[in-house]
């Protein structure tokens, strides 16, 4: 809500604006002002209770010794004024007017005292909130006060060039890496790699291979079909090509002891 000075309910009262501090007043009864003809934004208020904290300082009032009366006047003229520029702002404003009201109206109510207790000032609830309300407003002042980033200062910033780190090298004698290096060629000597190939020998064709020996003689000794070059695999390869000819009935398998020579011969119908 808008703050102005306190103003009376006749135009030719009105304070209408402040000039370099100094009100100025329109004293004639006869100016007449066209409705919406002028709209004046003037201080701004937090609520019913700045607004009554407002006209307690203009006066330079204590607030433990606050004229209820004088203050409640000024409120009401203020809310009156108000109800007439904007009236949609007016609602909170009523309920503390009302308030005043009924405390101006109890202390000019006759006093009573009681034997043990004397009356409670109507005042002391009023006084608590404004008291209550004048220290948060102190310390929300004093926050405001303090240096605010992007408001008071600014913080500088600038790019900063990319930062290339240099390792040092260590300091090394060129003898010492001449030593080394031999070392590292006699230890690769002691690893000796080889790659294991795989022998490609198929059962199938030993089995062919057999057969054909086996066409043109009537026994044939087993290591006779080993050959050298197939090696240690060779030989498991007959051997299995040998088990398949005799599951399959086209040879037949001859050891006359144990641990004996092996002779192989055909079926008859190879032949």
């Amino acid at each position: 809500m808008d703050k102005s000075s306190v103003i009376q309910p006749r135009q030719a009262e009105f304070n209408l604006a402040i000039l370099n501090g100094e009100e100025i007043s329109l004293p004639t009864d006869d100016l007449y002002i066209p409705p919406n003809a002028l709209k004046i934004f003037l201080e701004s208020f937090e609520g019913p209770l700045d607004l009554l904290l407002y006209f307690i300082k203009k006066q330079n009032l204590n607030i433990l010794e606050i004229d209820v009366s004088k203050i409640t006047d000024q409120y009401v003229q203020y809310i009156e004024l108000m109800e007439k520029i904007q009236f949609d702002l007016v609602g909170e404003y009523l309920v503390m007017a009302a308030y005043l009201t009924e405390i101006k109206s109890r202390m000019m109510l006759p006093k009573e005292f009681d034997d043990e207790n004397e009356e409670d000032d109507p005042r002391a609830e009023l006084i608590r909130r404004l008291q209550e309300y004048e220290r948060y407003k102190e310390a929300s002042n004093n926050l405001e006060e303090l240096p605010r980033i992007n408001r008071d200062f600014y913080v500088a910033s600038s790019a900063l060039p990319e930062f290339e780190s240099k390792e040092s090298l260590p300091s090394v004698d060129l003898n010492q890496i001449a030593q080394v290096f031999a070392e590292l060629i006699e230890r690769q000597k002691l690893n000796v790699s080889h790659v294991i190939e795989f022998e490609k020998l198929s059962t199938r064709e030993k089995m062919t291979y057999i057969l054909g020996l086996l066409v043109d003689e009537k026994y044939l000794d087993f290591y006779r079909i080993c050959l050298k070059e197939d090696g240690k695999i060779g030989i498991i390869v007959n051997f299995l090509a040998m088990l398949e000819l005799v599951k399959d009935s086209l040879i037949n398998i001859i050891q006359s002891e144990d641990f004996g020579q092996i002779h192989l011969s055909a079926k008859e119908e190879i032949h």
